[in-house]
């Protein structure tokens, strides 16, 4: 193991949400560790996410357990196929729930096709209504999709209060500008450390640091120096450092920005 793989998880002072995480994936150690080994690193709330119908009764009762916790609800495109009016209705029986922030993890994927593109497209948009119907921001996944992302959300985000995130963002510069400008925030995870991930950097370079949310997505994407071991959200310091790396900034001005766009996002 390298001298650089070794180095110790830095505490940067200051505060920090993790905006994007599944909480209850992790399987290194009990929920209870996972938290307090994050907060001692100044992650302060947590934000766990919903994708299917398996898990939406699931993130809410972790949220009910942990006082810092926060959830989401809705279906990621890879479960599309499971969306039904049971699921939509039981999507907006949360709302008014304290701890529900908003509605995701929705959108399409591509990529990997799990679910049949129709498909996608019509969770993603019935998910989208859901959000209107709440005034609820949303959390979006996009993966080789963009064209069709930035089509549904030409007619949706006009109608939203509030915008939310495109999460763990790793599309074109196109759809990153067209929607900084619909008042979306982009959300940067361990892919920012990753050597090859250069398309990436581009964007946070072009992000204005007020539309810039950090997130871990754990327990995937492990960043650099800990790839190989399962992702949590005590990582978030090394995204903020690479952030700000990448931004020509001060790291205390990356976690200022990123919590006070956190808090105006989802609190």
């Amino acid at each position: 193991m390298s001298k650089k793989s070794k180095r110790p998880i830095p505490n940067l002072g200051q505060p920090i949400i993790e905006t994007h995480f599944h909480l209850d994936y992790l399987k290194e150690q009990p929920i209870e560790e996972t938290l307090a080994q994050a907060k001692s690193v100044g992650v302060e709330r947590f934000i766990t996410i919903a994708v299917d119908p398996g898990n939406l009764d699931r993130v809410q009762q972790i949220a009910d357990d942990h006082e810092a916790v926060y959830f989401t609800q809705g279906i990621h495109p890879h479960d599309a196929d499971q969306y039904s009016d049971d699921v939509d209705g039981r999507i907006r029986a949360a709302a008014g729930h304290p701890k529900l922030v908003a509605v995701g993890e929705i959108g399409l994927d591509y990529f990997y096709d799990n679910s049949d593109r129709k498909a996608q497209r019509d969770a993603f948009c019935k998910q989208l209504e859901i959000a209107i119907a709440l005034d609820l921001p949303v959390v979006i996944h996009t993966r080789d999709a963009d064209e069709d992302t930035q089509a549904i959300l030409s007619e949706y985000a006009p109608k939203m209060n509030k915008k939310g995130v495109i999460h763990s963002f790793t599309s074109g510069l196109a759809l990153a500008e067209f929607c900084l400008q619909q008042g979306f925030c982009l959300g940067f995870n361990g892919i920012s450390t990753f050597p090859k991930a250069e398309n990436v950097r581009e964007i946070i370079a072009a992000t204005p640091i007020d539309q810039l949310l950090l997130e871990t997505d754990a327990p995937f994407l492990t960043p650099v120096p800990y790839r190989g071991k399962e992702n949590a959200p005590k990582y978030l310091p090394f995204i903020a450092e690479q952030i700000a790396e990448t931004k020509g900034l001060l790291v205390a001005e990356v976690l200022t920005a990123a919590y006070d766009n956190s808090m105006r996002t989802f609190f």
